[in-house]
């Protein structure tokens, strides 16, 4: 009863035992090495399945568009949480927002929500297909930051490309 009285009256933290509510959850959501392998594996397998079923309703006349940037985004979402299988949510959600990362991660997110929106939203299907391209070019970006000198190495072949 006294924790009620403490979160009604605004004089609670969050903590109940020193450590916070995403700290309780990722201690809660402890999984054994052979569960996570396996969630990330169905994960990854969904994303990859959504985005290869995406890509061929996109020849659909009418609904082809809408139906690929849904199942393509869908695809990056899952393809996104299976990492989370491996390392965990608070580990990743931290290294997504880290300093190296954090752009690449504002802009994947963003171009995943204005996807929805001109999906189904806006019903403007040129704007969902250039979301889905920058969803594209944002999650290799990221993904390439995982790499060591990755990055680099992009941008000197687009640097000599344009020379």
């Amino acid at each position: 009863m006294d924790k009620l009285k403490k979160v009604l009256g605004g004089q609670d933290d969050g903590q109940a035992d020193g450590s916070g509510i995403i700290e309780r959850a990722n201690q809660a959501a402890s999984l054994g090495c052979g569960t996570r392998m396996r969630g990330f594996g169905v994960c990854f397998v969904l994303g990859a399945f959504c985005s290869i079923l995406g890509t061929c309703l996109l020849w659909i006349p009418g609904v082809g568009l809408p139906a690929f940037a849904v199942l393509y985004t869908l695809g990056n979402i899952f393809a996104l949480a299976s990492t989370m299988f491996l390392t965990g949510p608070c580990r990743q959600l931290k290294t997504m927002c880290a300093k190296e990362r954090a752009l690449a991660t504002a802009v994947m997110i963003t171009c995943l929500v204005l996807t929805f929106c001109a999906a189904f939203w806006w019903k403007n299907n040129g704007l969902a297909l250039l979301f889905c391209i920058l969803q594209f070019v944002a999650f290799t970006w990221y993904g390439l930051s995982y790499i060591p000198f990755a990055r680099d190495a992009v941008i000197k072949l687009f640097t000599m490309c344009a020379s």
